[in-house]
């Protein structure tokens, strides 16, 4: 179990879809203080890659919303599974942290409305004089 393991299960363990918290009541909930990175909005961004207790918070399907650094507080929102994260196109939160990676329906849609013949080469330049400088 990690540091912030038990901020997980408290959100897992949540039923609603927002869930309002201040940074004194994650504190309370870990047992100990947050780090002072608190104080910048991007420690508190769904970028997996950023602090640890965002994978957490990720993992149990949630992300951050209405951080409010000066009030000390911020909303959890509940995320449906599978859904893109800052990460990029198909990548779920899931996907972060090592779970099973996702893809949008539409990845792959145009597959096989492209035909290039046999004889066409694509490396080809598109003129014969391709580097030449025209003049008027």
């Amino acid at each position: 179990m990690g540091k912030y393991s038990r901020l997980r299960s408290y959100l897992m363990a949540q039923t609603g879809e927002r869930v309002p918290m201040s940074f004194s009541d994650i504190e309370k909930l870990l047992g100990e203080k947050l780090p002072a990175s608190k104080q910048y909005p991007a420690w508190w961004s769904n970028n997996p890659s950023n602090n640890p207790m965002t994978k957490e918070w990720l993992a149990a399907g949630f992300q951050t919303e209405s951080v409010n650094i000066a009030g000390e507080n911020l909303v959890f929102r509940r995320v449906q599974p599978g859904s893109g994260t800052a990460k990029g196109f198909g990548e779920s939160a899931q996907a972060e942290i090592g779970g099973t990676p996702t893809r949008h329906p539409i990845f792959g849609c145009m597959k096989g409305t492209l035909t290039i013949l046999p004889e066409v080469d694509l490396t080809e330049p598109v003129e014969q004089d391709w580097g030449k400088v025209y003049e008027d």
